[in-house]
């Protein structure tokens, strides 16, 4: 990862780590293989650890000072999923929330932000994936609520970026508006708002 930044040839001034990868559901963790297992936490966790890592250093960071590194995250990394089959996910993005109040804090005195995005349901192959690409199981998971699209998180993710120097947004749930927590929809959003 070092060598891919250092290849790219200038500072890095901001790292959006966007790994997410959920495998075996809806198996639950102790049905799940162990080759599932592993693919998950190398990619929800090395990922995370191993990219920060090239940014600070490769990226030049912390010679510079300054930097901000985003880390997509997941409203389920507060709460425990309501689907089965996710332990291994959930236990990665709350891996990915305690690495980043860790990290913030052992930036201080530089000018380096360390900031969390959570997006709730978003329209991505994730959740077709999750429900092993069974498109009923989809479709009713979907059902009766619009959810993002991942034009809305990149937009959050600019708005934190677009604050000034002196001003951090630490951490940002991004959720459609029908997701009231992670296990409560409005499943009669889209009809009341049908214009």
């Amino acid at each position: 990862m070092g060598a891919t930044v250092k290849e790219l040839g200038g500072p890095v001034d901001v790292l959006v780590n966007n790994a997410g990868l959920a495998l075996g559901a809806p198996a639950c963790f102790h049905d799940q293989s162990i080759a599932d297992i592993t693919t998950m936490v190398q990619t929800n966790m090395s990922g995370v650890l191993f990219a920060a890592h090239a940014a600070l250093n490769q990226g030049g960071m912390v010679v510079q000072k300054r930097g901000t590194i985003v880390n997509v995250t997941s409203v389920t990394a507060l709460e425990a999923p309501p689907f089965p089959g996710e332990a291994v996910y959930h236990m990665a993005k709350a891996a990915q929330e305690g690495f980043s109040n860790a990290l913030r804090n052992e930036l201080c005195g530089t000018n380096i932000k360390v900031v969390v995005v959570r997006p709730g349901v978003v329209a991505t192959n994730f959740h077709e994936q999750r429900v092993g690409f069974d498109q009923q199981k989809y479709s009713q998971f979907m059902e009766g609520y619009e959810p993002l699209v991942s034009d809305d998180v990149a937009d959050a993710i600019s708005w934190v970026l677009e604050k000034p120097e002196r001003v951090v947004i630490k951490a940002l749930d991004v959720v459609p508006t029908a997701q009231r927590s992670l296990s409560v929809f409005d499943r009669e959003w889209n009809a009341r708002n049908a214009k």
